[in-house]
């Protein structure tokens, strides 16, 4: 009897909310899982541990902006997969830190993807595109072959990102695919994204521990869909018999106005009675409106979210009550209540709402 070789998998930035989900989706498939993390002063493994699979993760302490740390990966991994995950992922922060943007996010990839075709080309590469990328949109839906306009220099790196893949994959003829996945959110997504802030916040006010929440342009939408449904989609793209660029989204765009009065109403409260607007959180360069056309991945793909905007939010607001509860109750331990600290911050910065 022939005995199946067991699937390796790369996945970098893998302590973040998609990492996290992917690794746990793959383990759960059999796979042997690498995973990368920057070193911080403080660990960042609480999504892991909340899935219980640390353990299972071989985690790597790894620099996108050191080629020997990228050919050491490759060496000691071998993966017949890698998703690359790993950005300067936050927006508001890419116009304080646009050179970092354009390191880590754009050049990042350039230096992994060149590195895999010269020392594994059999890998399977897979690149993490955003909505993000179509800025100030050209047309409404959002599909594969809309031309690109990016409004943030995140976004700018990440259409970097995304063509430098494109011409790798034409001029080498090795397996690189592109999601380009739309607003994925979860109750894993962290506390300076715009949703966490508001479904924490409504958390937070209906057990009298916050007043008021400051949010930014109410009126920018969005299309959104849960975590755990995309992560899905990543792996079926680069299971494809041939490498291609796919939209990932939900086809239905609302507003951060109707996610805060949703996510209140989950609490049984009126979102007008807690929140301001404060221009500090304002960009400098809005995007407007983001809605994709998932055509393509539902007929190629055969994927489509199963979790919808309503159940979203429910879900995540849900989380962070109980959260909460047990943080007040003296129930949580350490790691998995970590994260909750030292970010309440309402009128800092470190809030500024990702839209």
């Amino acid at each position: 009897m022939k005995i199946r070789k067991q699937k390796t998998a790369v996945i970098t930035g893998v302590t973040g909310q998609d990492g996290a989900y992917l690794a746990k989706f793959l383990i759960e498939k059999g796979y042997k899982v690498y995973g990368t993390y920057r070193r911080l002063s403080t660990p960042n493994f609480w999504r892991l541990q909340s899935l219980g699979i640390q353990d299972q993760v071989d985690l790597i302490p790894f620099d996108l902006l050191d080629q020997s740390s990228i050919s050491g990966l490759f060496k000691k991994a071998k993966p017949d997969e890698f998703y690359n995950l790993a950005a300067q992922s936050f927006v508001g922060a890419s116009f304080d830190q646009p050179i970092g943007a354009g390191e880590i996010t754009g050049l990042g990839t350039t230096r992994i993807i060149d590195t895999l075709s010269t020392l594994s080309p059999h890998t399977k590469f897979y690149q993490a595109s955003s909505s993000e990328m179509y800025g100030k949109v050209q047309e409404i839906p959002q599909t594969e072959t809309t031309p690109f306009y990016p409004r943030s220099p995140y976004a700018a790196a990440k259409v970097y990102a995304h063509w430098i893949t494109v011409n790798y994959r034409e001029a080498y003829d090795i397996f690189a695919c592109c999601g380009i996945l739309f607003n994925h959110e979860s109750e894993m997504r962290g506390l300076e994204f715009v949703t966490r802030k508001i479904t924490n916040a409504a958390a937070r006010i209906k057990l009298g521990l916050q007043k008021k929440l400051v949010l930014g342009n109410v009126e920018s939408k969005r299309d959104w869909g849960y975590a755990v449904d995309y992560v899905k989609a990543m792996w079926k793209i680069i299971q494809q018999s041939k490498p291609d660029d796919y939209v990932v989204a939900t086809g239905e765009t609302h507003s951060v106005r109707e996610f805060a009065r949703l996510a209140f109403e989950e609490v049984d409260l009126n979102y007008e009675d807690y929140i301001v607007t404060d221009k500090v959180f304002m960009r400098p360069a809005e995007v407007d409106i983001l809605i994709g056309d998932p055509s393509k991945a539902k007929e190629q793909l055969k994927w489509e979210p199963t979790v919808g905007f309503k159940e979203l939010i429910k879900i995540m607001v849900q989380a962070d009550l109980t959260n909460w509860k047990k943080i007040l109750d003296g129930k949580l331990i350490p790691w998995d209540a970590m994260h909750y600290y030292d970010t309440e911050k309402p009128l800092s910065l470190h809030y500024e709402a990702d839209r």
